[in-house]
């Protein structure tokens, strides 16, 4: 199986990287994406450092939302020359969060239009982030966006409706935890109405753990839960998900492979 998104970074594996990366492998996971939003600016480039460590990891690079009011004039520069390193797959993740609100919400908006403006440049796919946001979101990516490259809605938790114009504008759906918790009827029907060849597994680690692994620190090695869950919706066996995932991730990026 391949996690199409987790913050490999992140303080809250400080202390067991190591094993949780391990773990993971042992769990099956063959690749695992890891976002390089890091702090923040001008902290953008730890997921790079995971993905030179490791030969499976590979890494994305972006100011999250809650950043935006931190860029200054080194931090396009910056995301420029970073996106350009061989372990960079894809800009993110990126885009608006109206639920914290942590940046003002035209600084999201400026900061977000720009990276994909970035994303154009350097041809790479793009790793979207919304909350609470749905239409400035799709707005801004219908103006900015480039759609030929696509990329990832990530931790997709809306219904058929928004599944519809996030595949409309050439994205996959990421699935995550959520897609495993009792009141996500919603977010259920989207994954069964999703096309198979537009679907990918991630965690989100250490955030947003499935069930039965709820409440928990997430990690990478917690995937099996939510593809199973997947895969009971779509049908599949665990085996014939993995494949078509893998497959889709893939071909989004065809860099990512070992």
């Amino acid at each position: 199986m391949i996690d199409s998104h987790c913050h490999l970074d992140s303080e809250q594996f400080e202390n067991d990287r190591e094993t949780i990366i391990a773990r993971a492998r042992e769990a099956g996971i063959e690749i695992m994406l890891a976002i390089g939003t890091g702090e923040g600016p001008p902290h953008l480039s730890a997921a790079i450092a995971l993905a030179e460590q490791y030969r499976f990891i590979w890494a994305s690079v972006g100011v999250h939302p809650h950043h935006a009011n931190r860029v200054n004039k080194e931090t396009f520069p910056d995301l420029h020359r970073l996106g350009r390193h061989p372990k960079v797959v894809a800009i993110g993740e990126i885009g608006l969060d109206y639920h914290y609100d942590f940046s003002p919400r035209q600084e999201q908006r400026d900061v977000f239009a720009r990276q994909l403006t970035l994303a154009r440049q350097l041809r790479l796919p793009v790793i979207i982030h919304t909350r609470e946001a749905w239409a400035d979101t799709i707005s801004i990516l219908k103006e900015n966006g480039p759609a030929e490259l696509g990329g990832i809605f990530h931790c997709f938790s809306e219904g058929v409706e928004e599944a519809r114009q996030a595949l409309d504008l050439n994205f996959h759906l990421g699935f995550g935890g959520v897609l495993t918790f009792p009141k996500a009827e919603r977010l259920r029907e989207a994954a069964s109405f999703a096309p198979l060849e537009r679907i990918l597994l991630e965690t989100d680690a250490p955030y947003l753990a499935p069930a039965p692994h709820r409440g928990r620190r997430n990690e990478p090695a917690f995937l099996a839960a939510t593809a199973a869950r997947l895969a009971a919706l779509r049908g599949l066996t665990v085996k014939e998900l993995d494949e078509l995932t893998t497959e889709n991730f893939r071909r989004i990026f065809p860099a990512a492979l070992e």
